[in-house]
This record gives C-alpha cells, sequence and structure tokens, in this order.
C-alpha cells in the first residue's frame, strides 16, 4: 500500500505544470462598412490572461487590401503603418491587464470592394506565444445608401474639415428605433453625445469649442456600433 501511495505521490510530481491562458482578444465582430473615401475607425480590447508580464510585436499582416486603402495600428495616440512599420508596434502587456488603448484606423479606398485581413503578433521570447486579430470590410458607393443600415440612413459630415459648426444630415426609416451620434477625440475619449430627433432631417455639432485635431463620430442604433467616421476641426 506504501509502495502504491509513493508512486502515485511521484506520479503527481512528474505532472507537466498548467500553462497560463495567453492573450485574447475580446472585441468581436470588427467590420469595416462604408462609402468609398471614408475613413473609420475601431476600437480593440485585449487581455493578457496569464500571470506574467508578455511583449509581443506585429509579425505580418495578411489579406486583401486594395492599392487604394490604407490601414494604421494605434497605440493610444500613435499611428503606424503595419506594411512599411511593423517593427515599431509593440505592445507591452502586464499580468492580467485588459488592453484598451488599440486601436485600428482604416481609409476604405476609392472603389466597392469587400475583403478580410488578419494583424498577427508574436512574442519574441517564446514564437508560440501568438494571437491574431481579424476584421472584414465592406466598401459601397454613397449613391445606394450612405450608412447601410434598414432603420437610418446617416450622410456624411460637412463641411469637413468644419471651423465653427458640422452638419449631419439623416433619414429615419423605422422611427422606433434609437439613434444616436457619438463624438469621441483622436485617442478614443469621449466629447460629446446626441441624440437624433426622429421629426427631424439634419443634426448641427457646435465644434467651435472644441481643440484643432481629428476626432471620430459613430452612429449608434439601439445602441449597436453601426459606422465611424472621421471629423477633421481646423481654426
Amino acid at each position: 500500500m506504501k509502495s502504491i501511495l509513493k508512486f502515485l505521490i511521484c506520479g503527481m510530481f512528474m505532472l507537466p505544470l498548467a500553462v497560463d491562458g495567453q492573450v485574447r482578444v475580446l472585441s468581436e465582430n470588427i467590420e469595416f462598412s462604408g462609402k468609398i473615401g471614408t475613413s473609420h475607425r475601431k476600437s480593440l480590447i485585449i487581455q493578457n490572461e496569464s500571470k506574467e508580464t508578455k511583449e509581443y510585436t506585429l509579425k505580418y499582416l495578411r489579406g486583401n487590401i486594395g492599392s487604394s486603402q490604407n490601414i494604421k495600428v494605434c497605440i493610444a495616440d500613435r499611428c503606424f503603418d503595419p506594411r512599411k512599420e511593423l517593427a515599431k508596434i509593440k505592445l507591452d502587456l502586464k499580468p492580467g491587464e485588459i488592453f484598451t488603448d488599440l486601436y485600428l484606423e482604416f481609409d476604405l479606398g476609392i472603389a466597392e470592394l469587400r475583403g478580410n485581413f488578419d494583424l498577427h503578433f508574436t512574442n519574441p521570447n517564446n514564437s508560440r506565444d501568438v494571437f491574431m486579430i481579424e476584421a472584414v470590410y465592406e466598401v459601397y458607393n454613397p449613391s445606394i445608401d450612405e450608412t447601410n443600415h434598414k432603420d437610418i440612413s446617416l450622410g456624411s459630415v460637412f463641411p469637413n474639415p468644419a471651423i465653427s459648426t458640422a452638419q449631419i444630415d439623416y433619414e429615419y426609416k423605422n422611427p422606433n428605433a434609437t439613434a444616436k451620434i457619438s463624438i469621441n477625440s483622436f485617442i478614443g475619449n469621449p466629447v460629446a453625445e446626441y441624440l437624433l430627433d426622429p421629426m427631424q432631417k439634419s443634426l448641427v455639432i457646435n465644434v467651435a469649442d472644441l481643440n484643432p485635431g481629428v476626432y471620430f463620430y459613430t452612429l449608434f442604433v439601439d445602441n449597436k456600433n453601426i459606422v465611424t467616421k472621421k471629423l477633421v476641426v481646423k481654426k
């Protein structure tokens, strides 16, 4: 009996240790959808599920990105072209950290197109420690539909760049839907939010008090992120 118990104890110590979880992409359905010539931005959330500090670099970008399209990977307020600056795109994640300062900025180009692309990140200290961000996109002609959404049509902001005021035209298709416009700074900080009135046809935004720079406005329908576009403010 003692010999059997000794054998079991030894066997337990010989079992491999459980491997800590790695990085998990919490953002779901990373989709860019909009009209020709627009630029959209998506916020990404990733989590280091391990108990140790992790370092990752972007190893490569794979996918069918058109010649007129541009993509940037932004970490806080710094943006990089993954087709030219792979070595500069680095993430340092603390144990258990949920990282929210990662963004993708995508210029949809000048042609109607559908496609996808992947970003592959690798831990330089462990080639098997990797994670991937997957995204899809759809570019459509503005003469077909500005937002490609069943509940509301949304025009692009004008003028853009704006100095004192900016206007966004819209038209409700479903008056029972709840739609709003949220404005965020370049690094994702909330600036303003406007509930769209089904009885109106346009939203006028006062930008005179905003600092010059790039902002992003997002259409939400029933609390779902539909599309994000760029607004430039100048003085």
